[in-house]
């Protein structure tokens, strides 16, 4: 019998913080440096290496983007990476730090006085904790550690499960709300979690590469993700058999 879910996990990065402004300006400044370093590169291009980095579920997708755009050439990856970090400040000030997703802290309110605990399951330095608090929107979450503040970073499943731990549940009682398969829906279906994909940003055409690496649902809205989350409560799906065939 299915277990009882009694706690949603969120990533941050695409469910929160939707990051749309952020990745404009990366992709703008990654295309900026390799032009200035002699090697401009076409919007299909930039587009082709991002759809291989996606597909290929390379974990630094920035670096992968660099490294495949510059045909391996370290000397020049190193540089555009440098002036990459080096321009961070200024895309937080143009974005504002976090671009708070609309409707979600209002989502996140009634799920907690719904009685389900909230946690955060996400690669983030911890600025993104004191951004929350600014937005009013990490008082909803009872367990508020991020990879920053661990030392763990998906898709490691520890990060998850040390997330579970905090909130005093188990895998198989907690929903998984991620933007990508390879950081968050595979780690979660590990564990045996209830795995909700919000599509939404840079990995919107990521697919699964096995059915155990499908989630158990896909949204696109913040009202689609409380319905999606609701179902869930009210009827849990199975996960038995997730080790699959041989």
């Amino acid at each position: 019998m299915p277990n009882q879910i009694k706690a949603v996990l969120f990533d941050v990065g695409g469910p929160l913080d939707t990051e749309m402004i952020m990745d404009r300006e990366i992709d703008a400044q990654i295309k900026l440096s390799l032009r200035n370093h002699g090697l401009p590169i076409t919007d299909n291009e930039f587009a082709a290496a991002n759809a291989w980095v996606i597909e290929s579920f390379s974990p630094k997708i920035y670096h992968s983007i660099i490294w495949k755009l510059g045909n391996g050439d370290m000397d020049l990856v190193l540089k555009v990476e440098a002036e990459l970090m080096a321009t961070v400040p200024r895309r937080n000030k143009l974005r504002g730090d976090f671009e708070l997703r609309e409707g979600i802290s209002e989502l996140l309110s009634e799920l907690s006085i719904e009685g389900l605990q909230l946690g955060l399951a996400a690669n983030q330095p911890t600025a993104a904790l004191e951004n929350m608090d600014r937005l009013g929107i990490l008082k909803h979450f009872t367990y508020q550690e991020v990879s920053g503040s661990i030392n763990l970073r998906k898709p490691d499943p520890r990060l998850l499960l040390h997330s579970c731990e905090g909130l005093g549940v188990e895998p198989q009682e907690a929903i998984m709300v991620g933007d990508r398969i390879d950081n968050d829906i595979v780690p979660a279906r590990t564990l045996g979690m209830t795995a909700i994909r919000f599509v939404t940003g840079r990995h919107v055409n990521q697919q699964p590469r096995s059915w155990n690496e499908a989630p158990h649902a896909d949204v696109h809205t913040v009202k689609e993700l409380g319905a999606a989350v609701r179902r869930f409560v009210a009827s849990p799906p199975s996960n038995l058999g997730d080790e699959g065939p041989e």
